[in-house]
């Protein structure tokens, strides 16, 4: 976007703001005047994206004003695009109307397992009644809260539906399970793009043109392709008919839609050279829009953070989603009469059945299945992927009375036989797809064995059939072969590798995420011997490997849940890696054993039994979990009085039903338990918010809003966070009650005069835009926490805040300040601000602090402490973040009193501690958070030194 651009739509949106204010209407009362969608007025109001013209006239009518003059801003906004378009030559615009004919005729269909037995060409359905709008989770980074924030108060989890998480951002990186629907999205966002008519979210779309590059068959290539070779990659028939320097003029523009299907198909040993190639597309076209899809685990959280992603995971389809894609299947396919509410009711009744339908493939598979079986359904995955296979492979043909169109016949044995070979390759070659020419090799390989096959025709036969009948495989390019979804071929390639006895190939891939699933059904498929052998081989390498072993030990544990029969010692083992893992210490932690399933569940011990951080990080697990397995184990807890397991629960709302949850979970909560406010449907659930002494709200909720949904006469504590919608908080002077105000990431707010006189003990602003706080009188006030531009160069507060004891600086106000008059506020006793930041004049003025007791330095070079003058009065120290920390020596020169010491190791680069300096200091205790290695433990008393996550035995 070009600076005449964005200042055009920042003017655009300062005008509406004024209008909303200038009339005094809430967003509420805008929603209901205009008739358009939350999302879609905040949008407008903040400038995130440029509003539609019949959003642009829609407000106006709202607001009382002529539409004309936001018209013409609006065009102002929208001309360095308009003159793109304006200055392409006859022979790019002739192409382009082409390019997206022919986007939105291949990808507006998609295949779907059984939908119609009778014909393969058949089971297809049009993407406008597939496409269900998922959720997308994304964890609230926009406050730019610090990693260290205090329990209950960390960045939230943002739930919304697709439309909405995608609108406005520019790179995204979309995580999800297999199944789950990160393809169809991006086939979706092509086609409604190629149709220049996308939801009035996701306008910007309207001037993009999309280019699907799947990575399966991009990666097959020696070198990932530059624009002028997306289309021949691809397999496009237009690639040839493009104009010369089309694709380079249409990215360079900012009009490119780059649809990164699949990294998690790339192997593992090839994805760093995908980044490269990533970025050196974004380097080339900054200006180009991109999302890339991945499983979960294929790459690290964050791995494309340099280059500007936000990273969203795919929500499980809750209940309505699976009531909505069930009627929509049932209605696609004509199912006979009674089928659908006999689907629903079983789902309904039955927990295992409903876990299994969250993801758009599975449940489509048990809406095929269940109407093949005339209203009968399996209970386990593994029974369900055999019934798909017998259902797909004979009976689809058989009793429709199909025999041998091809002249090939082949039984259900004959069939999955081949198959496996095909799955088994790409597995083993960590493919996707695969030249039909290698494939036609496997199959021929395979013949001889087979007098059967072989006598009715040739490896081309055969392999014709299996694509036209099987319905398990497809041709995605004219000369390529793959499986229609990576589930069946994962499921038929372990098959192949147990019957292959390579127990010993699954373990050694066993720490690549492409072989998970595969690892997990070659255990279902094994005979009882081979399963023992496969576990005790998998939990050996686990042992030995420390790298991996955390991965491996739970990918054993995952696998017990399709263990049917195992020898005792084999489990005992299994378990007992499994058990020293727990309890999970941290966050992290939770996350990856809550990866492992439902069945951690079993594993997780009782939280009322542990240790603050431990006892959260146990129903964080659970929360990462989701599912009514879940949410039955919370409901055990619920009566706890431990806060770290009251703040997780409550933090837990947005991955569960929110009615449910509140009625389940949340009412059993004690009242000074706070919770968090992250959409409608939450802001709906009235009864759960109002009866809470503290409230989180995280979204552009309208002051009316906010406060019709609280206790105004009860609360204590309110955070408003990522709020684009209020710029005027003195509402907050109707909170009889309030001590502690926190305001993160309210771009619009600059006036904070509503808040001078008031009885705050605490006051957190990050992201709002205070001009001076000189002029705000907060006599109460104990504690300040300030991440947000200052236009003052000084810190000389004491008089509007004579009570301040603790300060917190982060960014631009410890830059604008630098510590410059802090001395006069003569009652500190708790500092924290960015060492970096801080000349040598600021800390000489700490000196002039006598109640000063407590420090936290942040991001401070250890080497550099001795340089600085001694403050004698500090005896609570916290480095965090530190760099070249190995060697404390520096500590005890600038701070020769401190008998509590905190060092936090965030830096990836440098988790290594030497506290032989410190040895001998008497009454020194030392918390370490988050090290790999510390040095001279054995010179410390019991209990001296203590360490989080705590250390495994």
């Amino acid at each position: 976007m070009g600076d005449e651009e964005a200042d055009a739509r920042a003017e655009l949106a300062a005008r509406l703001r004024l209008l909303r204010a200038e009339r005094r209407l809430s967003v509420t009362a805008l929603e209901r005047r205009s008739g358009l969608g939350r999302t879609t007025i905040s949008q407008a109001l903040n400038g995130r994206k440029l509003p539609s013209e019949a959003t642009v006239i829609a407000l106006a009518k709202a607001l009382g004003t002529d539409p004309s003059a936001l018209l013409e801003m609006r065009s102002r906004a929208c001309a360095p695009v308009a003159a793109a378009v304006r200055a392409q030559s006859d022979e790019d615009l002739d192409f382009e109307r082409r390019y997206r004919n022919y986007v939105i005729d291949r990808y507006s269909r998609l295949t779907v397992v059984g939908l119609d037995l009778t014909r393969p060409e058949g089971a297809c359905w049009p993407l406008d009644t597939a496409y269900l709008s998922l959720e997308l989770a994304a964890r609230d980074e926009r406050s730019g809260m610090p990693s260290e924030w205090p329990e209950g108060h960390g960045s939230p989890m943002t739930v919304e539906r697709a439309e909405q998480a995608l609108a406005g951002r520019q790179r995204t990186v979309i995580r999800g399970l297999a199944g789950s629907g990160k393809t169809t999205l991006l086939q979706w966002l092509a086609v409604i793009a190629a149709r220049r008519n996308p939801p009035s979210e996701m306008h910007h779309l309207r001037h993009l043109i999309p280019f699907v590059l799947p990575l399966r068959t991009l990666d097959r290539q020696s070198a990932l392709p530059g624009p002028r070779s997306f289309l021949e990659a691809t397999g496009s028939m237009l690639a040839a008919a493009q104009p010369t320097g089309w694709a380079d003029r249409v990215l360079t523009a900012g009009r490119g839609l780059l649809l990164i299907d699949g990294l998690d198909e790339v192997p593992q040993q090839r994805r760093e050279h995908t980044r490269a190639w990533l970025r050196e597309l974004l380097a080339a076209y900054p200006q180009a829009y991109v999302l890339v899809t991945t499983r979960p685990t294929a790459v690290p959280e964050h791995w494309l953070d340099g280059s500007g992603f936000t990273e969203l995971t795919v929500r499980p389809m809750n209940r309505r989603d699976v009531l909505v894609f069930v009627t929509r299947w049932h209605g696609a396919a004509q199912a006979a009469p009674g089928l659908e509410e006999s689907f629903k009711e079983a789902v309904r009744g039955q927990r295992d059945l409903a876990q299994l339908a969250t993801t758009p493939l599975m449940c489509a598979l048990m809406c095929a299945l269940h109407r093949d079986r005339r209203g009968h359904l399996p209970r386990s995955r593994m029974e369900l992927y055999e019934a798909a296979l017998s259902m797909l492979l004979v009976r689809r043909d058989h009793e429709r009375g199909i025999d041998a169109p091809e002249g090939i016949s082949l039984t259900r044995h004959q069939s999955i036989q081949l198959l496996q070979r095909l799955a088994y390759w790409l597995i083993r070659n960590g493919q996707a797809e695969m030249e039909e020419e290698s494939a036609l090799a496997v199959v021929e390989e395979a013949l001889p064995a087979m007098p059967a096959v072989s006598a009715q025709g040739d490896a081309r036969q055969v392999l014709t059939h299996l694509v036209s009948r099987s319905g398990l495989l497809r041709k995605p390019t004219v000369d390529t072969i793959d499986f229609v979804h990576r589930t069946f071929q994962d499921y038929l390639g372990a098959k192949a590798a147990v019957e292959a006895r390579d127990l010993g190939l699954l373990v050694r891939h066993a720490h690549d995420d492409q072989w998970e699933d595969v690892l997990r059904m070659a255990v279902a498929h094994a005979r009882p011997t081979e399963r023992a052998t496969l576990l005790r081989r998998l939990v050996a390498r686990g042992d030995r490997a420390a790298r991996h072993r955390t991965r491996l030990h739970l990918l054993a544990m995952a696998c017990l849940e399709q263990a049917t029969e195992l020898d005792p010692g084999v489990r005992e083992a299994v378990e007992s890696r499994a058990g020293a893992l727990l309890p999970p210490r941290s966050y992290a932690e939770a996350k990856e054993l809550a990866s492992v399933g439902p069945v951690i569940l079993d594993l997780l011990p009782n939280p009322e039994t542990l240790e603050s951080a431990e006892a959260g990080a146990v129903i964080q697990t659970a929360v990462a979990v989701g599912g009514d397995a879940a949410l039955s184990f919370l409901k055990q807890h619920r009566h706890c009085s431990a806060r770290s397991i009251q703040s997780s629960m409550a933090a837990g709302w947005g991955a569960f039903d929110t009615a449910e949850y509140a009625r389940e979970i949340l009412d059993h909560l004690p009242e000074n338990v706070g919770v968090n406010v992250e959409g409608p449907a939450q802001l709906a659930a009235a009864r759960a918010i109002r009866q809470r002494m503290n409230v989180y709200f995280n979204g552009d909720f309208s002051a009316t809003e906010l406060t019709a949904a609280i206790d105004r006469s009860r609360l204590q504590s309110l955070r408003v966070s990522g709020n684009h919608a209020v710029s005027d908080i003195s509402f907050i002077r109707r909170l009889p009650h309030l001590r502690r105000l926190t305001l993160v990431g309210n771009g619009d707010l600059f006036d904070l005069s509503a808040l001078d006189g008031l009885p705050l003990r605490e006051l957190v602003l990050w992201g709002a835009r205070p001009r001076d706080l000189r002029g705000l009188r907060l006599p109460a006030l104990e504690r300040l926490n300030l991440g947000a531009p200052l236009e003052q160069r000084t810190l000389a507060l004491s008089p509007a805040f004579p009570r301040l004891r603790e300060l917190y600086l982060w960014g631009e106000p410890c830059k604008s300040t630098a510590l410059s008059g802090i001395s006069a506020l003569g009652g500190l006793e708790y500092l924290s601000f960015v060492a970096p930041e801080v000349t040598e004049e600021g800390w000489r003025e700490l000196t002039l602090l006598p109640a000063l007791a407590g420090i936290q330095v942040v991001d401070q070079d250890v080497r550099l402490l001795n340089r600085y003058p001694p403050l004698p009065q500090v005896t609570q120290l916290t480095l965090n973040n530190p760099s070249f920390h190995r060697d404390l020596s520096a500590v005890m020169a600038t701070f020769p009193n401190v008998r509590k010491l905190s060092v936090l190791c965030r830096s990836d680069s440098d988790r290594s501690v030497d506290l032989t300096p410190l040895a001998g200091i008497d009454g020194l205790t030392v918390h370490i958070t988050d090290a790999e290695t510390v040095i001279g433990l054995d010179l410390f008393p019991s209990g001296a030194i203590t360490r989080f996550p705590r250390p495994r035995a």
